[in-house]
């Protein structure tokens, strides 16, 4: 990710102070091109669309989604909003690109439950471009949507000019047009296509057309067929026509490529077109290239694509080119030196906070880096010491957005995953599943809705929830019990005179960032499968609004709610009883105690992802079929089970997490069909089909964590099915052949939170490379404060900074530098070396040809 602007969600390590450079380093031209991973990840918001078109009947609302898009693959869907013509979706989203793509694209739908779901408009942001909208919310119009503009892949072609000599001895010119293979076409219908080309010779006063043969069900053709055209007649050939072209115009001669979808009964799909001018054989006889598809513009669009409305949308887009680990070793060592710097504020962690435009770009790299050497807690310790320092109410302890607080919100999401899962996963299933009404507001209340009813059914969950969250504390992660105990102590040394700051300390963390947020959006935190619908989003707001007063009001011991709301005042009423007091404090003595918590939920399986993916029957009988299923799978850290509908008790089938011995993907080849990996186990490999390539990626990534300790994992496997009595991969005929490639997924280093040091690391450098300009300011702030150190009257450039030892900032400061400009080495010669590698033309470097 460091093509782009740098990502909180893809980030990597924390800093340090000043420390010799001794590990050694290998030199800049020692790696090979192979070893370089480029990695990319996508973050950001999907906030709202408004002034869409109304429809043209009496009721004008509409249904609206958003998806988003690589190239023609959804990746991700948001919940369906009723009834709006201005949307407010306001959905996160987070994931891997495992693949190459053209175009980042928002469709926004129109639901129809009949009929097919209408697409009112898109926003497409090519790749490239992805940098400039990095980080900040902005309205994109909504641009018109046809079929002849949803294009994705590219085209193999090879073009010569040959030269022949007819029977009476004159001589004419033949252009060679050879269409060798296409790469990446759209699934149609979530299904690979049945593509075809057409190929024509175009001119002033000349098409000639040509077509290949259908190729059935593939993304990814091999067509090798070569097609003849004549470019000039014979010399002696003297009577005029339209067909006749002089050699001049040649000039104006163009090969055009268009890409079809068969359509059998309905009619045929277009897929993208390639235009090249024959002149490029002008200084030479032969030209091989891959080209873009593009799309096609048969005059139709609109002039006025603002009345389609637009869309608000935050996106960060990242690439890292992560080199070899013995790069990074210099880093490291300074940024997990950071919490033993004296002062804090000097150190390396602390300064990329310091000096980022946007702290949450640092704070995930820091955060990842530093748990996963046990650096965490002293670092967020030291930082959250420097916060306590300008607390003046004890009320606000904890409040705002700093470097320390987001470390902890960060940290609380990684470690707590599964604690979450334990303590609310049960009672969210019930909620979004019972859909009891619990609208306790007069104004919103419905005709025929009990306020009473309601009442009673809102105070059911809020008991359940409280009840099973302050009974949770033996769950809680060792880490988070480390630091809410640090920040207890810290708190009642910062206010002695205070006896309740010490739990006030700890539930402004516990509750009200970690499970009232979890509570209002289990989607996010992966609690639930799907969006819950605008009822249930209401009662878990209802329920979130609840739970975090409750711990605040137990923890403050104050007999009265913050609520603005006159009705949620009367509602807290029910609940201000001693009881509740002494639960919440119990529980957060119990999560701040540094006594060693029992490992958590052994005893229940824990759910870990779940949805519909396809799954190919096994076959088990000579006469059982072998077509492919859709199923709702779903899979906790004891077993894979896949069901006939979402929610069944009763699975159709089971594997045991610990029978699991490979999980890779599966070359298309096998079925014809994209996004496909295996699950290998004791017993016939599970052939799986995921609806998309991020999806795939992420079940794969998920299924090879949870197996990754188990016992006679395999070493290599097969990449393509068992079929007809043959492995297509290896052509061996014994079922039971050893596989004949080596598995893909090793054992990470720290099987809690599997976390890639060298990513997180990359990242930071990546900071820390784009932030140069802040860190000179810094630099030179130091050395302004070290010269002149009396009172600052006027605004400066370093007021912003957080300087307390401007010498030892400044030693810190060098070393970053240092450090950074012999980073800046290798990976200038890995992009001179990619960009020759990657030839203009290259199946990795394809032409962009014209468009119409």
């Amino acid at each position: 990710m460091a093509a782009a602007e740098p990502a909180a969600a893809a980030a990597a390590a924390s800093s340090e102070a000043p420390v010799a450079t001794t590990t050694a380093e290998p030199k800049a031209g020692d790696e090979d091109g192979g070893e370089v991973r480029v990695l990319q990840s996508l973050r950001g918001k999907i906030c709202e669309a408004k002034n869409l078109l109304p429809y043209l009947g009496p009721n004008k609302m509409r249904d609206c989604f958003c998806t988003i898009n690589l190239d023609q693959e959804e990746v991700y869907r948001t919940q369906v909003v009723e009834k709006s013509l201005s949307p407010f979706f306001s959905e996160e989203f987070y994931f891997e690109i495992p693949r190459t793509f053209q175009y980042l694209s928002f469709y926004v739908y129109d639901k129809n439950v009949l009929q097919r779901d209408l697409r009112i408009g898109k926003v497409a942001i090519k790749k490239e471009d992805l940098c400039n909208h990095s980080g900040r919310e902005t309205w994109f119009s909504l641009q018109p949507v046809d079929s002849n503009s949803e294009v994705q892949g590219k085209v193999h072609l090879e073009l010569k000019l040959n030269e022949l000599i007819t029977e009476n001895g004159t001589v004419c010119q033949q252009l060679v047009v050879h269409i060798k293979a296409c790469h990446g076409l759209p699934l149609i219908n979530g299904q690979s296509c049945d593509p075809y080309a057409t190929v024509s010779l175009v001119g002033p006063s000349r098409n000639d057309q040509k077509k290949t043969k259908v190729k059935k069900k593939t993304s990814n053709p091999q067509f090798n067929e070569i097609f003849y055209f004549e470019v000039t007649r014979s010399s002696s050939y003297t009577r005029k026509s339209q067909f006749q072209v002089e050699e001049e115009d040649i000039e104006k001669l163009e090969i055009r490529i268009d890409l079809w979808n068969n359509g059998n009964l309905v009619q045929d799909v277009f897929l993208g077109e390639i235009k090249v001018p024959v002149n490029v054989l002008r200084n030479d006889s032969s030209h091989q290239a891959w080209y873009l598809l593009q799309p096609r513009d048969n005059g139709n669009k609109s002039s006025k694509t603002d009345d389609l409305g637009s869309l608000r949308l935050n996106i960060c887009y990242t690439e890292d080119y992560v080199l070899p680990s013995e790069y990074y070793g210099p880093l490291k060592t300074l940024l997990l030196k950071s919490p033993d710097v004296q002062p804090v504020s000097a150190s390396a962690a602390y300064i990329l906070g310091e000096i980022c435009r946007d702290k949450n770009d640092a704070v995930l790299p820091l955060v990842r880096l530093l748990l996963h050497r046990n650096k965490l807690v002293p670092f967020v310790t030291a930082v959250a010491e420097l916060d306590l320092k300008d607390t003046q109410d004890a009320n606000t302890i904890f409040r705002g957005n700093s470097l320390a607080t987001r470390c902890l919100d960060e940290m609380m999401k990684i470690v707590g995953g599964h604690y979450l899962k334990v303590t609310l996963k049960s009672i969210l299933d019930e909620i979004c599943e019972s859909s009891k009404p619990c609208e306790i507001d007069p104004i919103k209340l419905k005709e025929g809705d009990n306020v009473e009813n309601n009442k009673e059914n809102l105070r059911y969950y809020v008991d359940k929830l409280f009840s099973t969250i302050v009974q949770s504390s033996m769950s809680c992660p060792t880490v988070m019990c480390d630091i809410f105990y640090s920040l207890r102590q810290m708190a009642t040394q910062r206010f002695p005179n205070d006896p309740h700051v010490q739990y006030s300390a700890v539930s402004s963390f516990v509750f009200l960032r970690f499970f009232a947020v979890a509570v209002v959006s289990p989607h996010t935190f992966h609690l639930r499968p799907h969006h819950p619908d605008a009822q249930t989003i209401r009662t878990l707001t209802l329920i979130s609004k609840t739970i975090q007063t409750l711990g605040s009001w137990g923890s403050l011991s104050k007999c009265k709610s913050s609520f603005k709301e006159t009705f949620m005042c009367e509602f807290f009423k029910m609940f201000q009883e001693e009881g509740y007091i002494i639960a919440v404090k119990k529980f957060l003595d119990e999560i701040s105690s540094t006594e060693t918590k029992e490992s958590s939920g052994t005893s229940e399986p824990v759910h870990l992802k779940e949805g519909e993916m396809y799954k190919r029957a096994q076959g088990r009988t000579r006469i059982g079929k072998k077509n492919f299923k859709k199923r709702w799978f779903c899979l906790t850290s004891r077993e894979l089970t896949y069901h006939k509908q979402p929610g069944s008790k009763d699975a159709i089938y089971t594997i045991p997490v610990k029978n699991i011995l490979a999980v890779e993907k599966l070359e298309e080849s096998s079925f014809n069909k994209k996004n496909m990996f295996q699950v290998i186990h004791t017993e016939k490999p599970l052939y799986v089909q995921a609806n998309n390539c991020v999806e795939a990626n992420e079940w794969i990534d998920v299924l090879c964590r949870v197996s990754r300790c188990n016992q006679n994992k395999l070493s290599c496997f097969h990449p393509s099915a068992y079929l007809n009595g043959i492995w297509l991969c290896c052509q061996e005929t014994s079922e039971n052949t050893p596989g004949c490639k080596p598995c893909t997924a090793g054992v990470p280093a720290d099987i809690q939170i599997d976390i890639d040091e060298d990513r997180e690391t990359e990242r930071i450098y990546s900071l820390f490379t784009l932030s140069l300009f802040k860190l000179q300011k810094m630099e030179e702030a130091c050395g302004t404060i070290a010269v002149y150190q009396g009172p600052q009257k006027e605004p400066d450039d370093y007021s912003s900074f957080v300087i307390e030892d401007s010498v030892t900032t400044f030693k810190t400061i060098q070393q970053i530098k240092s450090i950074t400009e012999k980073l800046d080495e290798p990976h200038e010669k890995y992009r001179k070396k990619r960009s020759s590698s990657a030839k203009y033309g290259s199946k990795e470097n394809p032409i962009v040809g014209k468009t119409s």
